[in-house]
């Protein structure tokens, strides 16, 4: 394998944390243009069940659908919606397309999605500029997954947030700036280290700006180490699995995408990151810009690992950063991500609610919409802080008594208090994932049953299941005759043993899909909705062809710090291919005074910064910049010799052969048994 090979697999890796849709974009099997209301989208596809319609009709009767405060609050403030629709990414793809949604806006239920993930769905329709605060704050929604927020200053706009990508962001400056008046960007706030809420950073702002000081770029406390780092070493991993809980094949359809609970899902344009020149570092800090005042809350643990909300005491607005939301957040992303701490989540809440939320006339957020008036922001504060808390608590009261990870997303029930309240529904989370996350995030996956310490693989035990049970036939007729009385999850539980144990059987996977699908139409969590369609769609038709994903982008490399691209590359070494090998390598990288030992032993990769050996097998000296060109897939090793601009000396045969044994990681494997075509 070649370097610009090694380059791709760090390159592919680097993208997932930072835009999902970037793979939808460019692989051929996706159908997210084709809209699908009254007819399936899927010619195996099932409508739902008389079993989904009553559980359809009991969440109906059952939750507090006569409140229509959040609809008032999403509605007011409504300046202008643009005359388009679609957004244009610069390559010529389409980056945002919230026409695609019109369905929602119909007046029909949908018997195909839960009522209440209906109801999100149809609020997270906003779409256009709205006013928070009388003259001074204003948000756009519906332009992107997140919102972004201005606030006019004295001269100019603070932007808070600035969406995933720069085409949306562009369009967004563009709206306002039409609606109320041109006026410059004097200084950016970005939230937090996920990439929907500062991909679009060079849609507002030139970096050169930035680095002048002419523009204030604020950011909490370790924001761009998290920023790259937080999705690299499992990044291929979580790309695949993001098809499962973005629904990235799914089309915008009852039978399919409808939402994705913090907004209708990212947009696929170019993404961006401009290294911010001020970061908040304390746990309060106050900071005037433009005769703006803000004090900043850092919140690192909570919904992201840099965070921080902001007060602003002359309007009396709280920015709830993604903290508060309408929706109860993951605290298990089904992509994959670092289990998060409910604990620490509800303490903050609290933090900001008697500092900021007993005086608040408003709360807006990166996501959703806002909430007026001081009794309502407290309500929902204190909502939210208790729920978070409450899952904390209550799984591990159960788990203190005995009550595993296998068990508690059966046990855990939220307080009946607050299903009674929206904004403690978990359309982004679910109770289920969740409750496991916190037995996970304090005792580890084990049950303490030895027979689960060690299990076998699901293709070996599976044929196990298969014979015992009397073989494919009777497992086939159980199945149905579960899904007839409509006992999905026991129909699952014995048909995926089957399509592990004969992954070729079709009319397995076929049914196994329909199991799925009734599943899907049921839940209340988006992504868990979208990950059982669309395991339903991989089964039926097989998981996707096309090219990977290409790179995060020039920003994402050079904001890589050579220790993380290093420690990649342990993660990339196939360890049987070099099991004989023992090499030491000293990199230097002069131009930021860098040094590095790099050692090969016992088939693993490990390095040191700040160290150099004294009789290396090789020395590898480059420019970090000149790097850089290898990182992002631009140049190799060997041109950047030929150019005069890397040397080595000592024995290059064992870093050949440490490179040929690199595995450029592609999200092209199999998530279910028989779906690879």
């Amino acid at each position: 394998m070649n370097n610009k090979t090694l380059s791709c697999a760090l390159a592919i890796a680097l993208s997932t944390g930072f835009n999902p849709s970037i793979f939808a974009a460019q692989t051929t099997a996706v159908p997210a243009a084709i809209e699908h209301v009254d007819n399936h989208f899927d010619n195996k596809g099932k409508p739902p069940s008389t079993y989904t319609v009553e559980f359809q009709k009991g969440v109906r009767n059952t939750l507090p659908f006569a409140d229509k405060r959040d609809f008032e609050e999403a509605r007011k403030g409504f300046i202008a919606a643009p005359a388009y629709n679609k957004i244009m990414a610069d390559a010529g793809n389409v980056a945002w397309n919230m026409g695609s949604y019109d369905f929602l806006l119909a007046g029909k239920d949908f018997d195909t999605v839960n009522p209440s993930l209906q109801r999100q769905a149809v609020l997270n329709m906003a779409y256009g500029l709205y006013e928070v605060v009388p003259d001074r704050i204003y948000q756009i929604r519906g332009f992107d997954l997140a919102n972004i927020t201005f606030i006019k200053g004295d001269t100019g706009w603070i932007v808070f947030d600035t969406l995933t990508s720069k085409e949306t962001a562009r369009a967004a400056l563009d709206f306002i700036n039409e609606k109320l008046g041109k006026r410059p960007v004097v200084a950016v706030v970005i939230s937090h280290s996920h990439a929907d809420h500062f991909g679009g950073v060079r849609g507002v702002v030139e970096e050169a700006d930035v680095r002048s000081g002419k523009v204030a770029l604020i950011a909490p406390v370790g924001f761009m180490e998290h920023a790259v780092a937080e999705n690299v070493y499992a990044g291929n991993a979580m790309n695949r699995r993001a098809f499962f809980q973005y629904g990235l094949l799914l089309p915008r359809s009852p039978y399919g995408h409808v939402d994705m609970a913090i907004g209708k899902n990212a947009a696929s344009g170019n993404i961006g990151l401009i290294e911010p020149n001020r970061y908040i570092e304390k746990d309060f800090e106050s900071v005037t810009i433009d005769g703006v005042q803000m004090e900043f809350q850092n919140t690192p643990g909570t919904e992201a690992p840099s965070e921080m909300n902001t007060w602003f005491p002359q309007f009396k607005a709280f920015w709830a950063a993604e903290n508060v939301t309408g929706t109860i957040h993951n605290i298990y992303t089904l992509r994959g991500a670092l289990v998060r701490d409910p604990l620490v989540w509800s303490k903050n809440i609290n933090n900001a609610l008697y500092r900021y939320g007993q005086q608040a006339d408003v709360m807006l957020a990166a996501h959703n919409w806002p909430r007026w008036g001081n009794e309502r922001i407290q309500e929902v504060m204190r909502a939210q802080r208790d729920a978070y808390a409450n899952l904390n608590n209550a799984v591990l009261h159960a788990a203190n008594q005995g009550v595993t990870i296998n068990e508690i997303h059966n046990v855990y029930k939220l307080p009946e208090s607050l299903k009674n309240t929206w904004a403690t529904h978990s359309y982004h989370g679910s109770e289920e994932h969740n409750s496991r996350a916190v037995i996970n995030r304090y005792l580890g996956y084990w049950d303490a049953n030895p027979a689960t310490l060690m299990p076998l693989s699901p293709k070996d035990s599976a044929p196990l299941y298969v014979e015992m049970m009397g073989g494919a036939a009777k497992i086939m007729a159980k199945g149905k005759a579960l899904y007839d009385q409509g006992k999905y999850r026991e129909a699952y539980e014995i048909l995926n043993k089957l399509v592990y144990a004969e992954p070729q059987n079709t009319q397995a996977k076929d049914l196994l899909a329909d199991v799925y699908e009734q599943v899907g139409y049921q839940k209340e969590s988006a992504g868990v909705r979208n990950s059982f369609l669309a395991a339903a769609y991989e089964l039926r038709n097989g998981m996707p062809n096309g090219r990977a994903p290409r790179s995060g982008g020039p920003d994402f490399i050079r904001a890589m710090s050579t220790e993380l691209w290093l420690e990649y590359l342990g993660i990339s070494l196939d360890g049987s291919k070099v099991a004989d090998l023992h090499f030491v390598l000293n990199l230097k990288t002069p131009d930021n005074g860098e040094q590095f030992v790099v050692e090969l032993s016992n088939s693993t990769l490990t390095s040191i910064k700040g160290q150099q050996a004294k009789k290396p097998d090789l020395t590898l000296t480059l420019d970090r910049s000149a790097l850089e060109g290898v990182m992002a897939r631009q140049t190799s090793f060997d041109q950047l010799v030929a150019d005069g601009k890397a040397t080595f000396e000592g024995d290059r045969k064992p870093f050949a052969q440490l490179m040929a044994a690199m595995t450029p990681f592609t999200p092209d494997f199999e998530l279910l048994p028989g779906t690879k075509q």
